[in-house]
């Protein structure tokens, strides 16, 4: 096998191992993918600043996140079908982020279920929720998501309507998927892929299917899911799920001051400055563009995390120099579990905390929570 230095290397792995409807699923952006391109592109054009003749023996990469000790302060992003890109993904992710001192965040939209990935993990997991119509349906999950032990709940503000991507629409990417003979083929190309899949009972949507009223089958979740997404989301609709959940919130979605002050009110212990990956709103901003006014109005109130474009440790850097105390990776780490399941989801945490551990150094600091404006060029 070829050496793993980068995460680019590992989406290489990734593309080769994993069928096309489901790589595609994870590397598109909605309409014309700008603002997903944008999302890594401005991290990169943010230059570093290198000191020289400082003591750096003794460095730490160490944080808090919501109160939660972490080995860097990175949790693994809520992603969709986490378990399509290998088989058991969701529990393996979960796995390797425990054992690596991270958060793993698992999606409403997962393959494995609350209860599955509670029942193979030893450590309490963050789990991401959708407000659906269905507002029982939602509590009952809450409520799951509570017996579990999940330690926070990650509320997603911007899936109010689905955006349009259309790598998953020419894939025929959908509920239930609409396969033909090439998707046939191309799953069969992937042997390592198919073998694994034929091996696990866990091939649906883990957190709906026998859950939600009606929903028993791949079928009828197809036509539940095309009436749930609920238009008429609202801060009141928030102030209910903290209240049923009870617990640590964080608020994700979050790109303008305005919504950043109204995530303060609600009492949430943290907001993600995030587009949603460029998957919804095509021809916004970069993350990374609007995150220092949100932390200049309201990094004192609240704590800011940030994510989309981040596939190094240099970026997490960055991210952190402009006032984040957290961040959030996503494509990465599925970059990894597509490659090289658990393995791979352990390299990319173990590429990005030695990228984040040597890039500190450069800038000449030891101490993760040191990282400011000052180690940027022009900042």
């Amino acid at each position: 096998m070829a050496v793993i230095t980068c995460i680019e290397d590992l989406k290489a792995l990734h593309r080769r191992r994993v069928p096309r409807m489901f790589f595609d699923y994870c590397e598109s952006g909605s309409w014309t993918e700008s603002t997903m391109r944008a999302n890594e592109d401005a991290l990169t054009a943010l230059a570093l600043k290198q000191r020289v003749a400082v003591n750096l023996e003794g460095r730490s990469i160490a944080s808090t996140m919501i109160g939660q000790d972490v080995a860097m302060p990175v949790a693994l992003a809520p992603t969709g079908l986490t378990g399509m890109q290998h088989a058991d993904g969701e529990i393996l992710a979960a796995r390797a982020a425990a054992r690596f001192g991270v958060p793993f965040t698992l999606s409403t939209m997962s393959i494995c279920s609350i209860e599955d990935v509670a029942e193979n993990t030893d450590s309490p997991f963050w789990f991401q929720l959708y407000v659906m119509r269905d507002r029982g349906f939602i509590g009952r999950l809450i409520d799951r998501a509570k017996a579990a032990g999940c330690s926070a709940l990650v509320l997603t503000l911007d899936l109010q309507i689905m955006g349009q991507r259309h790598k998953d629409i020419k894939n025929g990417l959908s509920t239930p998927p609409k396969l033909n003979l090439g998707s046939f083929a191309e799953m069969a190309s992937k042997p390592r892929w198919s073998l694994k899949m034929l091996g696990t009972r866990r091939r649906s949507f883990g957190n709906i299917v026998g859950h939600a009223e009606g929903v028993e089958n791949l079928t009828s979740l197809g036509q539940w899911s095309a009436e749930q997404l609920d238009p008429t989301l609202s801060w009141d609709d928030v102030q209910w799920v903290k209240e049923r959940w009870g617990g640590k919130l964080v608020l994700k979605g979050i790109m303008t001051v305005e919504d950043a002050r109204h995530a303060v009110a609600s009492g949430a212990d943290a907001l993600v400055v995030s587009n949603h990956g460029g998957r919804q709103l095509d021809g916004a901003p970069a993350s990374i563009d609007v995150l220092p006014e949100i932390v200049a109005t309201v990094g004192d109130e609240i704590e800011v995390w940030v994510d989309g474009g981040i596939r190094s440790g240099q970026d997490v850097v960055r991210c952190l120099a402009l006032g984040a105390k957290g961040t959030l990776v996503g494509r990465a780490f599925l970059y990894g579990l597509g490659a090289m399941g658990e393995a791979g989801v352990t390299r990319c945490l173990e590429i990005i905390a030695n990228e984040l551990d040597l890039t500190m150094a450069f800038c000449g600091l030891r101490d993760v929570r040191d990282i400011d404006r000052h180690v940027l060029w022009g900042a």
